[in-house]
C-alpha cells in the first residue's frame, strides 16, 4: 500500500505473486479466550470512538472487542511511525478501517483493514496475525502486501506483479479489493503532502488501475471521488480553471434549473409517481474528460473554432436523480418527464433492460428545459440505487439480497478470472498491464445471439470476441461470421444493436493473427492458450519422431527402450516423464542424438549389451508435411517447396526449421552435426507453399494483365507484387506465390516466359 509515510514506498499497485506458504497454517484462534486489551487512550482515541460507533450499528459486542484488539496491535506496531503531514501512522488504518465500516464488512475485513500495513512497515509477520485474529484475516492483509523482499528489472514489472497478486487474492476474497480501494482512497485525500512528481505518478496510476476497478465493482461513490482527487492532483491548473468555470455556470443557470426542478416535482404526482427529487452536477473530471474528447474530434475535423468552445459543448454539467418504487414506476416517471420536457435526441439509454457488467441499472434520459437548458434525469428504484453506490459492498452490507446480488458476484469473480488469464497467458509485464487498463474502463456494446441472447462487450469488439463470449469452444472453431445477416470480415468492429452469427468448423483452429485485433482479454487469453497448447502437442510430437530417427541406426526405437532405463534416465536428469524430454527434443532444447546417446547407455546398464547397435547406418530422412507455425516450420530464408532437396535444422527453443541443402544458414550449421537432420517430403495436396520470383520484362500495354493471367491459369495465387523500373530500359517485376510443389513452380514458370513482354524469369530466395 502506498500511504503518505516517512517510510519511502518501492511500488504503488498490488499484485502478483503468491506468498510463500507456511509449513502449518495457524488454526484460528479460540473466540472465547481473553483478547490483548487495547492501548492506554491517546491522541487517536477520539477516532477510534467514531469507528466504534458505527461498528455498534451492525456488529456483535464480541466482534467489536475483537477489532478493539486489532486497533491496540496495530497501534502498539505502528508506535513512532508518522506520515508526511506529521500525523502519527496508526491515523491512516483507522481511516481505512471507517471507510470499510460504512460497507458493513465483517470483523475479520475490519481487523485486516487495521492491520494492512503491519506486515509491509513492521517487524510483524503474517504467522503472527494468524496466530492472534486467525488465518482469514492473515490471508486477506496477506493479499494487501506488496512484494517489496522481491527485486524486479523494473517499476513496471514490479506494478505487474505486484498487481497480479491482488488479483489472486481477489479472486478468493473479494475484500480484499475492496480494503484496497479503501486504503487507495484515504491515500488520495492525503496525497498534497507529497512531491509533484510523485502526485502525478500516483494519480495516474489511480486513474488507470484503481479508479476502474471501482466502477467495474459497482462503488460508484468511491470511483467517482477517486477520479476527481486524480485530477486535483495530476492537472491541479487544470482544476482551478474549470472549477470557476463551472461555479460560474452554476450562478447563470441556477434559475432555469429551479424552475425545471419546480416543473417535475409538480407533474411527478399528477401521474401518480411518487418520487424522490435529488438535484446533482456532472463531476469536474467528468466534464474534462467530454472537453478532451470534443477537443480530439475537433483536431481530427480542423475545427479550431469548436476546440475553443469545448466547454460550452458539453452541455449537460447538471441534473436530476428520481428515486422511485419499482420497476414499472420508472417508466411512468420516464412518461410523465418527457410529456413535460422535450427529450435530448440521441441521449436515452435503458440501463435497466440492458444493465452494465457491474450491475448498474437505471434509466437515462435528457430534458431540454426552460431557455433550452439540458439537464441529465436518472430513474432508478432504492433497489438499484443501493447497488450503485455499494457495489458488491451490497453483498455484506444487506444479507436480504435477491438474485441479482448473486449474479453480480459470479460476473464479478468470472471478470476476475479473465484478467487472471491474462497475466498466465501474456507475453510480458508491459502487455498484461496494458490488457488490463484496456479490459478495466472499456465502455460497452450490446450486442445480440441468433437465439436473442444480449451479449455486453468492451467498445472496438469483433466478432472473435463475440465468439468467445458464447463459449471458448465456438471462439477455438469460428471461421467467419454474419453481421445482421451479411458476410463480414472477422475484423469488422461491433455495434449496439448488431445480431451476430458465428460461423463454425469441425476442428478448432485458432488464428495467431486474432491476437492483433480481439479486444477482450477472455478472448486474447483462450487464443495465447490454445497456440501454447498446440505448439507444446506439436513439439512433444516431432520430438518423439526425432528421437526415433537417431535411435533406428542402433535398432531401437522409444518403444524398445526398457521402463527402468526410462526411469533412470529420467530420474538422473531430474525430469518427470518422457513427454517432457520429447517436449524439449521438438523445441530445439535437447539434442536428439544426445538424448539418443544417453539412452542406449541407460538401457546398456539396466538391461546389457546392445544387440544390432547397427553402428555406421546411416540415420533415416524424417518426413515432413510443411506444417507452418508449430514445432516445425519452414525457413523464410530460402522459401523451400515439395520437391527441392532440403534439410532441417534444430534452433534452441524455436523447433525445426527446414531449409533448402544449399541454404547459406545450413552451409555455416554443416560442422555442427547435432543441429541438422536430413530430411524429405511426403505428398500432400491440400497445402499451399509460397515461393518467390523475379521477372524481368519489357514495357508495354496490358504487359501486367498477360502476366497475372499466365499464373492464374495454372490455379496460382498471387500473395504479392512489386514493380520496379528504375534508370533500365526493363521492368523488374518482383512476385511472392502460392505454389504445391516443384513441378506446380515450373510449369507456371514455363507458361510465364511465353509471355511476349518478358526477357527473362528465375525463382529468388528472400534471404540473398
Amino acid at each position: 500500500m502506498e500511504s503518505a509515510h516517512t517510510r519511502t514506498p518501492q511500488t504503488a499497485g498490488s499484485g502478483s505473486a503468491v506468498a510463500d506458504p507456511a509449513p502449518e497454517p495457524p488454526p484460528e484462534p479460540d473466540k472465547t479466550a481473553p483478547l490483548p486489551a487495547a492501548p492506554p487512550p491517546g491522541p487517536t482515541e477520539p477516532l477510534f470512538t467514531l469507528l466504534k460507533e458505527k461498528l455498534g450499528i451492525y456488529l456483535k459486542t464480541e466482534d467489536i472487542f475483537r477489532v478493539e484488539a486489532a486497533y491496540g496491535f496495530a497501534a502498539e506496531a505502528h508506535c513512532g511511525q508518522t506520515r508526511k503531514n506529521g500525523e502519527l501512522y496508526i491515523v491512516h488504518p483507522l481511516a481505512v478501517a471507517s471507510i470499510v465500516a460504512d460497507w458493513h464488512l465483517d470483523a475479520q475485513a475490519l481487523c485486516a483493514a487495521l492491520l494492512h500495513d503491519v506486515v509491509e512497515d513492521t517487524y510483524i509477520s503474517k504467522a503472527e496475525i494468524a496466530e492472534r485474529f486467525g488465518q482469514t484475516a492473515a490471508n486477506l492483509v496477506d493479499g494487501l502486501s506488496k512484494l517489496d523482499k522481491l527485486q524486479f528489472r523494473s517499476h513496471e514489472e514490479a506494478q505487474a506483479a505486484n498487481f497480479y497478486k491482488m488479483l489472486l487474492a481477489m479472486s478468493s476474497d473479494l475484500r480484499v479489493i475492496l480494503i484496497k480501494l479503501a486504503d487507495r482512497l484515504h491515500n488520495m485525500r492525503t496525497l498534497f503532502v507529497m512531491r509533484p512528481d510523485k502526485r502525478r505518478r500516483i494519480a495516474n496510476e489511480t486513474l488507470e488501475i484503481y479508479a476502474p476497478i471501482a466502477r467495474r465493482l459497482g462503488l460508484d461513490g468511491i470511483f467517482q471521488e477517486l477520479e476527481d482527487l486524480s485530477f486535483v492532483n495530476k492537472y491541479p491548473w487544470r482544476h482551478r480553471v474549470l472549477a470557476r468555470a463551472v461555479a460560474a455556470e452554476r450562478g447563470n443557470r441556477r434559475r432555469l434549473l429551479a424552475q425545471l426542478q419546480a416543473g417535475i416535482e409538480e407533474r411527478l404526482p399528477q401521474w401518480g409517481v411518487d418520487a424522490e427529487v435529488q438535484g446533482r452536477e456532472k463531476r469536474l473530471y467528468s466534464i474534462y474528460r467530454k472537453m478532451t474528447e470534443r477537443i480530439v474530434e475537433a483536431r481530427h475535423n480542423d475545427t479550431m473554432g469548436e476546440k475553443r468552445r469545448a466547454f460550452s459543448h458539453v452541455y449537460d454539467i447538471h441534473g436530476f436523480r428520481l428515486i422511485v418504487s419499482g420497476v414499472s414506476t420508472c417508466y411512468l416517471a420516464l412518461g410523465a418527464l418527457h410529456s413535460i420536457y422535450q427529450p435530448y435526441p440521441g441521449r436515452f439509454k435503458d440501463y435497466i433492460a440492458l444493465p452494465r457488467e457491474n450491475g448498474y441499472r437505471s434509466l437515462h434520459t435528457t430534458l431540454i428545459g426552460p431557455d433550452g437548458v439540458l439537464a441529465e434525469v436518472q430513474i432508478r428504484t432504492r433497489d438499484m440505487h443501493r447497488i450503485a453506490e455499494s457495489g458488491v459492498a451490497a453483498h455484506w452490507l444487506y444479507k436480504e439480497d435477491d438474485k441479482n446480488i448473486n449474479e453480480l458476484q459470479q460476473q464479478t469473480h468470472a471478470w476476475l478470472q479473465s484478467l487472471l488469464d491474462l497475466q498466465m497467458n501474456s507475453g510480458g509485464a508491459s502487455e498484461f498491464l496494458e490488457q488490463v487498463k484496456v479490459n478495466l474502463f472499456p465502455g460497452e456494446v450490446f450486442v445480440i445471439s441468433p437465439k436473442g441472447r444480449i451479449f455486453t462487450l468492451p467498445n472496438g469488439s469483433t466478432p472473435v470476441d463475440f465468439a468467445y463470449a458464447v463459449h471458448t469452444d465456438v471462439g477455438h472453431r469460428c471461421v467467419g461470421c454474419r453481421i445482421n445477416s451479411d458476410h463480414r470480415p472477422l475484423t469488422t468492429e461491433l455495434q449496439s444493436g448488431d445480431q451476430v452469427e458465428i460461423i463454425t468448423s469441425a476442428y478448432p483452429s485458432p488464428n495467431p493473427a486474432w491476437l492483433s485485433y480481439v479486444r477482450t482479454g477472455r478472448a486474447r487469453a483462450r487464443i495465447r492458450h490454445f497456440l501454447k497448447n498446440k505448439q507444446q502437442d506439436e513439439a512433444v510430437s516431432l520430438g518423439e519422431r526425432l528421437l526415433n530417427l537417431a535411435l533406428r541406426p542402433h535398432g531401437f526405437t522409444v518403444d524398445k527402450i526398457a521402463p527402468a532405463a526410462w526411469e533412470r534416465f529420467l530420474r538422473d536428469r531430474g525430469v518427470a516423464c518422457a513427454r517432457d524430454i520429447y517436449a524439449d527434443i521438438g523445441l530445439g532444447n535437447r539434442m536428439p542424438v544426445a538424448v539418443a546417446r544417453r539412452l542406449l547407455l541407460a538401457q546398456e546398464r539396466v538391461v546389457g549389451g546392445l544387440a544390432g547397435t547397427g553402428e555406421g547406418v546411416a540415420m533415416p530422412r524424417l518426413k515432413i508435411h510443411g506444417g507452418e507455425g508449430g514445432a516445425m516450420h519452414l525457413a523464410r530464408c530460402c522459401q523451400p517447396i515439395p520437391g527441392d532437396p532440403v534439410v532441417g535444422v534444430i534452433r534452441r527453443g524455436q523447433g525445426l526449421e527446414i531449409h533448402l541443402q544449399d541454404c547459406p544458414v545450413v552451409t555455416r550449421m554443416r560442422s555442427n552435426l547435432g543441429r541438422w537432420v536430413d530430411a524429405d517430403w511426403e505428398p500432400d495436396e491440400t497445402r499451399l507453399f509460397e515461393v518467390t520470383i523475379r521477372i524481368l520484362c519489357r514495357p508495354g500495354h496490358s504487359m501486367l494483365v498477360r502476366i497475372a493471367n499466365a499464373i492464374a491459369a495454372d490455379d496460382c495465387n498471387i500473395q504479392s507484387a512489386v514493380m520496379d523500373q528504375g534508370e533500365s530500359p526493363y521492368v523488374s517485376l518482383r512476385m511472392t506465390l502460392q505454389v504445391r510443389d516443384r513441378p506446380h513452380l515450373a510449369k507456371i514458370m514455363r507458361r510465364v516466359r511465353q509471355v511476349p513482354e518478358v526477357v527473362r524469369i528465375a525463382r529468388i530466395r528472400p534471404g540473398a
